[in-house]
């Protein structure tokens, strides 16, 4: 195998990655080290997330910047906080055999006046997110002019959150760049039109198939009734004992109520999503990392950027609208070389977007049971029995507590200590899963939804029809209203992001939403008139990205 040595890395970067204990690079840092040291060449490197990215292109940019210049000569731009972070870290452990090399960090929910102060002090590298970034090209507190090497990193991710314009206006103001190196999961047609006009003939690195899941995930699926999600949900993280997990929702509303219901329950959990402030974010984060939380619920759009380490678990509690959204979603877990997995908890009629999934990564879900309750509590039992045999008692004096113990216990066989034991530890969920039902959807369940579905499908039909007449004479259905909102495709919104953006302020369901009608300046949003004041009432008024929102009913204009 081929060490770092071998890719032209000088010394003291050697040292550093043989400090961190890195032997042999991965296949993105085989491939891109060499090429991105000449430093003139532009990049696309196409890999999931775990795959050794910051390293691929944090490794190059230490051995060709200058660093006796103390003004930026690089900049790495990442769409969130959390990997802006993680970035800042990893580049530090690089460095750590370089003196005089200062790399800054510039992101939103931290005090801006504090990093304009440290990017006077002088930096070679800058790392950056978007919207923060401008800020402070615009307050012309920082130079982007004689910037040599632009590191577009999870540029996909970027792109679904709106900031293509805002790349396109930060790569405007670096016009000395030597290269460009992006690096993405996906390739979606925005990216490629970013390369196309900002790139020249570039190297391009694909690790796997693009959009491919890691191949060390194994993912699963578990069919149910809508209504037993919840309990499925509980059913699995009982059946997984010690998982240290991320659950994915559509909405805050449901991270949000979920938390609370399993945290009354007794698991440690906590919610992350849109509403929380900065400080409370972090608090999550940390407690998250330092595995004070065993589990972790979010959004989408809140875990964007989110960097965890040895996550076992990731579970859909519904699947995403968008495909391409599960690929990051599983890539969660199954990092830096280690096997995970992917459990998803699905309804009949929601096979077809796990087809599409399953297009799309090229991998096939694996059919699971969804355990009994009997099965659960077996589960549970040999963990609590293999966790009391590897207990360590090599610390403390429990010697000075056995002639008491043996005392007390005499008159009590082994056996019944045992029961004693087990009963302490197990009868909360002995009593919880006595008479558990079987979750599952059978055959006869199955054939009994398709009899609903084929006896519906006259009426189907009929409602297509329906719809189709109310988009098309100005939403004539009288439980359906129009509204009007000044946000488009200007702002960075795709039809997914937007729907998803909507959800999260309104706090409402996908279902009480008809047809989204998107221009560039504004968009029309059908909904059911029972919503609409809700939907008003959260929106209106509210800022995104420095504008003001206006939403209102779209008749009355």
């Amino acid at each position: 195998m081929i060490t770092f040595r071998e890719l032209g890395l000088d010394e003291k970067l050697i040292k550093a990655t043989d400090t961190l204990g890195f032997t042999h690079p991965t296949p993105i840092q085989e491939q891109s080290i060499p090429v991105l040291l000449n430093g003139t060449k532009d990049m696309i490197g196409l890999a999931q997330t775990g795959t050794g990215k910051t390293a691929a292109f944090g490794l190059p940019l230490l051995q060709l910047i200058e660093v006796k210049q103390k003004f930026p000569q690089a900049l790495i731009v990442c769409p969130t906080r959390e990997l802006c972070l993680q970035i800042v870290h990893e580049v530090e452990q690089f460095k750590k055999f370089i003196p005089g090399m200062n790399v800054v960090a510039v992101y939103g929910g931290s005090s801006i006046s504090m990093q304009i102060r440290e990017l006077k002090r002088g930096t070679q590298i800058v790392i950056a997110t978007p919207g923060r970034l401008i800020d402070l090209i615009e307050r012309k507190a920082i130079n982007l002019e004689q910037i040599k090497y632009v590191v577009l990193d999870e540029a996909d991710e970027m792109l679904n959150m709106g900031f293509q314009e805002d790349i396109e206006f930060i790569l405007q103001n670096t016009p000395q760049r030597e290269s460009t190196w992006l690096f993405s999961a996906t390739m979606p047609p925005e990216i490629k039109k970013v390369t196309k006009r900002y790139m020249k003939e570039p190297f391009e690195v694909t690790i796997g198939k693009v959009n491919t899941a890691n191949k060390n995930i194994i993912h699963q699926y578990y069919t149910t009734q809508a209504q037993h999600r919840y309990e499925v949900l509980k059913r699995l993280i009982d059946f997984n004992p010690g998982m240290y997990a991320i659950i994915f929702t559509r909405t805050k509303v449901d991270a949000q109520t979920i938390a609370e219901k399993l945290t009354r329950e007794g698991y440690d959990i906590d919610a992350l999503h849109g509403d929380l402030t900065q400080p409370q974010r972090d608090k999550v984060m940390n407690a998250f990392r330092d595995k004070t939380l065993q589990l972790l619920i979010a959004t989408d759009v809140a875990a964007r950027g989110i960097d965890v380490k040895e996550i076992t678990h990731v579970i859909n509690y519904e699947l995403p609208d968008d495909t391409e959204v599960y690929t990051h979603r599983s890539g969660r877990t199954g990092r830096a070389g280690s096997t995970g997995i992917c459990m998803s908890i699905v309804h009949t009629r929601e096979m077809y977007k796990l087809r599409s999934i399953e297009r799309l990564i090229q991998n096939k879900f694996n059919k699971s049971e969804i355990p009994s309750g009997k099965d659960v509590c077996r589960k549970q039992f040999y963990y609590f029995m293999d966790k009391l045999l590897q207990t360590d008692i090599s610390h403390g004096d429990y010697k000075t507590f056995l002639p008491m113990l043996q005392e007390k216990f005499a008159e009590v066989s082994k056996e019944e200590v045992l029961q004693r034991v087990a009963a302490l530890e197990f009868d909360r969920f002995l009593k919880y899963y006595e008479n558990a039902e079987d979750l599952n959807i059978r055959e006869q369940q199955k054939r009994e939804s398709r009899r609903e579905v084929s006896n519906r499908g006259g009426r189907g039909e009929q409602e297509r029809t329906k719809g189709r007449s109310r988009n098309d004479n100005n939403y004539g259905n009288d439980n359906y209203t129009k509204l009007f909102v000044n946000l488009g495709t200007k702002d960075g919104f795709y039809k997914a992001s937007f729907l998803q953006f909507i959800l999260d302020m309104s706090d409402l369901r996908k279902d009480s939403l008809g047809r989204i009608d998107m221009r560039e300046m504004n968009s029309w949003i059908e909904i059911d008139k029972k919503a609409a004041k809700q939907m008003i009432n959260a929106i209106d008024g509210k800022n995104y990205r420095g504008r003001r929102i206006r939403m209102n009913n779209a008749n009355s204009r």
